[in-house]
């Protein structure tokens, strides 16, 4: 196993994390959410948790919201002696639906893209 390697959570967004009105959830959770999928990444190809170094890039594209479903994935795309680069992608496959009732929600026909980014992981 090598470039190629993907892991991929999916994770309830309780209410708790909503900070901001309209149910939105700050970006730093997607990024701790990406910290928990390269933990694993590492562990599979290495055989230790890792350390995420740092983000190259990240772009937030939509909203996530308290009561969202996501899935978060890693996908290793470089393997250096020490470093590994990982792209992230976290997306919204199902959605609260507040104006049917308060515990209505549907699985989306189509992933919403929320988040992108692109790190790098050191191992010992």
């Amino acid at each position: 196993m090598s470039e190629g390697l993907t892991v991929t959570h999916r994770r309830y967004v309780p209410y708790s994390h909503a900070h901001y009105g309209g149910s939105l959830v700050d970006g730093a959770y997607v990024l701790g959410l990406f910290g928990d999928v390269a933990t694993e990444l590492c562990v599979r190809h290495d055989g230790d948790e890792g350390l995420l170094a740092g983000y190259s890039a990240v772009a937030f594209r939509a909203p996530v919201r308290a009561g969202d479903v996501v899935e978060v994935t890693a996908r290793l795309t470089r393997v250096g002696r020490r470093s590994r680069d990982l792209e992230f992608e976290a997306r919204v496959v199902c959605r609260a639906r507040p104006d049917r009732s308060e515990s209505a929600a549907e699985a989306l026909p189509e992933p919403i893209v929320a988040v992108t980014a692109s790190g790098t992981v050191v191992v010992p």
